[in-house]
């Protein structure tokens, strides 16, 4: 009897040594930096269906982007798809929440991919919990209305902090549609205290647009790549008021413990520029681009 109980305990002991071998292998192979991502063979693409960096549809500026990123690597690619509110912790294994410039760690989550790229703008509080690679695509936020709103389009001066001033000086009462814990998140703009009416979007960035030319709200916000696409898509339906932001940059997004990967992008990434691949996509999926932000491609 004491022999069989002794023999229960050492088995019960080794159950919870394998157990935790197999958590602790496993968040290696997850979380790892470039040798292990060659030994695993597979590079996971973080993408939240956003403009046409990924279109939902298997392709898309980004997408083909990290695509080329894996064949350089001599590995596979793989999509994953995510959120913008679960994106983060997807690729750092934290669940995050930004409190203005700071961010607060809720605990712990599964790792599910090795870089985030979809039009991601750089800023200050997701700099805090990951790395970015050099800018990849210019960006701005534009306040957009429908185009037979009385709202009229400001006169740009050559100051664009003096025309953000103008621009927010018109949202006094209006209301404003925008997406917390996004870069559209009227809070990271001061929004609010301009006057604004706040209403907090619950559906996709790629609806904001839509919502407003159906009469959700007076107004929304949104960034260059999505305002260009909206503009297209919907031709006299809707139209830029002025700037809500000075100009930003977007770039893909790194584990901080992942310095290899992402120095390792940096250099095929300038290359591709080099070489005219990147301006080749970027003709591709955003010709219009060129037209408001012809230093950033130079």
């Amino acid at each position: 009897m004491k022999h069989r109980k002794t023999l229960s305990i050492c088995l019960g002991v080794w159950v919870c040594v394998i157990a935790i071998l197999v958590i602790v292998s496993s968040g290696f192979a997850w979380g790892a930096d470039l040798p292990k991502i060659k030994e695993r063979g597979v590079l996971r693409h973080l993408g939240v269906p956003y403009a046409h960096f990924v279109t939902g549809s298997g392709d898309g500026l980004d997408v083909e982007l990290v695509k080329l990123f894996a064949q350089h690597l001599g590995v596979r690619y793989k999509y994953v798809k995510t959120s913008w509110k679960k994106a983060i912790g997807d690729l750092i294994g934290k669940e995050v929440k930004p409190r203005g410039d700071d961010v607060e760690i809720l605990g712990d989550v599964p790792v599910r991919g090795d870089v985030i790229a979809n039009g991601l703008t750089i800023l200050s509080w997701r700099q805090k919990v990951v790395d970015y690679s050099t800018p990849t695509f210019p960006t701005q936020v534009w306040l957009i209305a429908r185009a037979d709103s009385p709202m009229k389009p400001i006169k740009p001066s050559n100051d664009i902090l003096r025309d953000i001033v103008t621009t927010k000086a018109l949202l006094n009462g209006c209301s404003l549609l925008g997406i917390a814990n996004t870069c559209l998140d009227p809070a990271l703009y001061g929004l609010k205290q301009a006057g604004a009416r706040i209403r907090l979007f619950r559906r996709s960035l790629n609806e904001l647009a839509p919502a407003v030319i159906n009469g959700d709200a007076e107004t929304t916000i949104l960034d260059v790549p999505d305002a260009l696409i909206a503009l297209e898509k919907w031709p006299g339906k809707i139209k830029v008021i002025g700037p809500i932001s000075p100009r930003q940059v977007m770039g893909c997004a790194f584990a901080k413990t992942a310095p290899r990967l992402r120095d390792t992008f940096n250099r095929f990434f300038e290359e591709c520029k080099k070489n005219g691949t990147y301006l080749r996509l970027v003709k591709k999926y955003y010709p219009a681009v060129f037209r408001y932000y012809p230093e950033f491609f130079k």
